[in-house]
Order: structure tokens, then C-alpha cells, then sequence
């Protein structure tokens, strides 16, 4: 499930492999999104966790950047919604995202 975009944090290099790997990962593609088969997984630092009207999650990762690419971990062993959930609830402020302007 969905809760954010990022490329930031990876070089040039790392960018075009992870872009070719995605590539090839990929099951659809409709209105601009490629979904790909679970099989990488990154671990992603963020500055917090809000609230999203956009991601079918509800949440969104702010100022996510990929910080190591965990050739180490299966995507079975990645954190689940559920445990971002969580952390939102840890978060001594919870701030909420604005409304999408049409």
C-alpha cells in the first residue's frame, strides 16, 4: 500500500539500476503509476508521518528519502502499514495534510 514517492537519497547510478529493476518488477501501469511486484525493499528515513488524502493508506511519509537499499531483507520483512500506523500514533505532534486544491 502506498505512503509516498521518493528517489531521494540514491545517486545517479544507484537512480538508473533501481529505475531498471522497477522496470522489470512491473505488473500495470494506468495514469501515470506503475505498480511492480513486492520484491525490493529500502529502508526510508522521514521527518514524520501525517495524514493523506491522496494514498489509499491515509498516511504519507514527509521529507522521505531512501537512506540504504536492503539487498539484506525480503520484502516479507518490511514494515507493514500497520506498524506506520503506530509510529503516527508515537509522534508527539500529528499533523494532517491540506486538502488537495482543484
Amino acid at each position: 500500500m502506498e505512503i509516498g514517492k521518493t528517489f531521494k537519497g540514491l545517486t545517479d547510478d544507484q537512480f538508473e539500476e533501481m529505475t531498471k529493476k522497477l522496470l522489470g518488477l512491473k505488473t500495470d501501469e494506468a495514469h501515470g503509476t506503475v505498480a511492480v511486484r513486492p520484491e525490493i525493499v529500502v529502508e526510508v528515513a522521514y521527518n514524520d508521518i501525517q495524514r493523506s488524502p491522496v494514498y489509499a493508506s491515509a498516511m504519507a511519509l514527509r521529507f522521505a528519502r531512501i537512506v540504504a537499499i536492503r539487498n539484506d531483507k525480503r520484502a516479507e520483512e518490511a514494515d507493514t502499514i500497520d506498524s506506520v500506523r503506530e509510529a503516527y500514533e508515537r509522534q508527539a505532534l500529528k499533523p494532517t495534510a491540506a486538502a488537495p486544491q482543484l
